[in-house]
């Protein structure tokens, strides 16, 4: 526990056996042995040693010359093959016995499209070839008779290009090695393009590109001609604040208790409490300086209104007026995240007091995700009012009356105070907001959109997407950094830029104009990927919780499937950072640490900032992770 599961040792030809050995290996006796042979001439040769039977071997050789025998000249023993690889599989997982083996020791690769490969033979089709099939078609890699894999994110490519080599994910682990380095540099190019046309359905070009993500992004279509001087000037936190290494900072349990099952969501608190929402209720735990501690108290469900009308579990659940309320969200239909309304409960009664309706003009309209005003108003006494998002609508919601007096109908309407109704298909998906009330905004087209706290009606800036849908967003307290879930990956966009007038803003207050800088990706290695299963996705990713002006966030958790996955921000942001060297496209950081749990993980995140020194001097709030079934509550500890 506690540090990336890779194993992504170099690859060399002397130590890895083969495909045939790893399976048959009663069968390669022989192969062993002319290995074991080959190795002790290589070391002979290579100590200057010459063989005892030199005279007897030069008779042989001058008489089997003398019968004029033809033999196949060097240069021909191997002979060439267009797009030549080796090809290798990773097997044994995270075991000690996890290792690299030659799946074939020469083969080629080619990149067909087509409609689909299913029960078709690569062998049909030469590289580069483009099947007549009617409907869409897309480009697919196959290496040998062994690997047919669709060019897509799902393959989670990571390029070597120190040892010419690329590992990617297709029903396992497989790397291929190179024999030049301009074979490499073509494959890598290549794969690039198809990706790129298999998302957005135009050949990679110039003009297609511009065309994709605008004049102003030429970073995010040409990474290497990008302007990462904004990444280079960010602000980091005070060197006296760091006194461990992060690379010497383990992941330490303090605590872990069973839930009452059926966990929905988390809703941390910055002050006295924080909450499990499940399928009975909602569980009270009591935070500390180490993590989160079941209090024994449990708000059931069934105990507010009478008339309760919907017995769903909400999926979602924001806290309000200093931690003493609680805004419920259900779906209405199952597997569909939108509703009409939400319910409002009395944390220090345990009784739901409210049901609120969503209505705008007098028709009842729904919604998909709520969130506070601002990072840090659930500690204001005094909020009534709250975010609001759907498909394609943005808005604040009123719980105050106009006319000063308490409702008592079984179905009180919310006021829409500010917002806008978008006509045309935004597509929202999920929303954050800053310190100061900005609003970042997630779509299914990938797109990101801030607006500013004054108005929702237009966008102050588009980030362009990237071909995944952003399934979830996380702003950091000052506007200046921006972190967008996908399926496969995680997206950090910096939204500084400079004016006119010199001056340092951020995308949620202005135009930032064509110096744009590229984003960076957060990926898992492909091994990794693999180990946390093929079906499950990012889902979640948060900064730590900071709600105090100069503060910054210290830190990155993702979750998938069983795994918490943690990034230091400061490293992220780092552009000499060694995951950096060697790359082509937009940079991808694989340094993460890996919390492992035994069962899927609902939710990771770090608690406020005000838990962080607790006991092991971290600089870091604790981690508490939910689960189905359990919480728990780890600290970054220096070793």
């Amino acid at each position: 526990m506690g540090t990336s599961q890779s194993r992504e040792d170099r690859i060399s030809d002397s130590d890895t056996d083969s495909d045939s050995d790893y399976y048959h290996e009663e069968e390669d006796d022989d192969q062993h042995g002319d290995t074991d042979v080959s190795k002790k001439q290589g070391s002979s040769s290579a100590s200057g040693s010459k063989p005892s039977s030199d005279s007897s071997t030069h008779e042989i050789e001058q008489k089997l010359s003398a019968l004029k025998l033809k033999y196949p000249s060097s240069s021909s023993e191997t002979p060439k093959i267009k797009n030549a690889v080796k090809l290798y599989r990773h097997i044994g997982g995270n075991t000690p016995k996890a290792k690299w083996i030659t799946a074939e020791k020469l083969t080629s690769y080619k990149f067909v499209k087509t409609s689909s490969l299913e029960g078709e033979d690569l062998d049909d089709y030469d590289d580069g070839e483009e099947s007549n099939e009617k409907g869409e078609s897309f480009w697919f890699l196959g290496v040998g008779s062994k690997v047919k894999a669709r060019v897509s994110s799902d393959m989670q490519l990571k390029m070597f290009a120190d040892q010419r080599r690329v590992d990617f994910v297709s029903n396992g682990v497989w790397a291929l090695k190179f024999l030049t380095d301009e074979d490499y540099r073509r494959f890598v190019t290549r794969f690039q393009d198809y990706l790129f046309e298999n998302v957005f359905m135009v050949k990679a070009s110039e003009e297609s590109k511009m065309k994709v993500y605008g004049k102003d992004f030429i970073g995010w279509a040409n990474p290497e001609a990008a302007d990462d001087s904004m990444w280079e000037d960010a602000e980091g936190p005070p060197e006296e604040e760091v006194e461990v290494d992060e690379k010497d900072r383990d992941l330490t349990e303090e605590f872990e208790e069973v839930a009452n099952g059926g966990v929905q969501s988390l809703a941390l608190g910055a002050l006295e409490n924080s909450f499990l929402v499940n399928d009975s209720g909602v569980q009270v735990y009591r935070n500390m300086d180490r993590g989160i501690h079941g209090k024994g108290v449990c708000v059931r469900f069934d105990g507010g209104r009478a008339g309760s009308s919907s017995q769903t579990t909400p999926n979602k659940a924001l806290l309000m007026r200093a931690e003493t309320n609680m805004m419920l969200m259900s779906p209405a239909k199952q597997g569909k995240p939108n509703t009409s309304g939400v319910k409002q409960l009395d944390i220090e009664s345990g009784k739901i007091v409210t049901e609120w309706q969503f209505e705008k003009d007098g028709t009842e309209i729904t919604m998909r995700d709520i969130t506070n005003d601002t990072k840090g108003s659930q500690l204001d006494p005094s909020e009534s009012t709250f975010l609001g998002l759907d498909d394609n609508r943005l808005c604040q919601w009123d719980m105050r009356d106009k006319r000063g007096i308490v409702q008592n109908i079984d179905s009180p309407v919310l006021e829409w105070t500010q917002g806008h109704q978008f006509s045309r298909g935004t597509n929202f998906q999920c929303f954050a907001s800053t310190g100061d009330g900005s609003i970042v905004v997630g779509s299914r087209d990938g797109k990101i959109r801030l607006y500013s706290k004054t108005s929702m009606r237009m966008a102050k800036t588009a980030f362009p997407g990237l071909g995944s849908p952003v399934t979830h967003v996380d702003v950091s307290y000052d506007g200046k950094w921006i972190l967008g879930t996908t399926d496969t990956y995680l997206v950090l966009i910096c939204t500084l830029f400079t004016d006119k007038d010199g001056r340092t803003k951020t995308g949620f207050s202005g135009r930032m104009g064509n110096k744009i800088p590229a984003p960076r990706l957060l990926k898992l290695t492909p091994l990794d990927s693999h180990l946390a299963g093929k079906d499950n996705k990012f889902h979640g990713a948060h900064f730590s919780w900071v709600t105090e002006s100069g503060k910054q966030e210290r830190h990155i958790v993702a979750t998938v499937g069983k795994f918490s996955v943690i990034w230091d921000l400061e490293r992220v942001k780092n552009s000499a950072h060694e995951c950096y060297r060697n790359q082509q496209g937009l940079k991808s950081c694989y340094c993460y640490k890996i919390l492992l749990k035994d069962e899927s993980i609902v939710e990771s995140r770090f608690m406020h900032d005000r838990f962080s020194f607790s006991g092991n001097k971290s600089p870091e709030a604790p981690l508490v992770v939910a689960t189905p079934q359990k919480v728990s509550s780890i600290s970054l500890s220096g070793r």
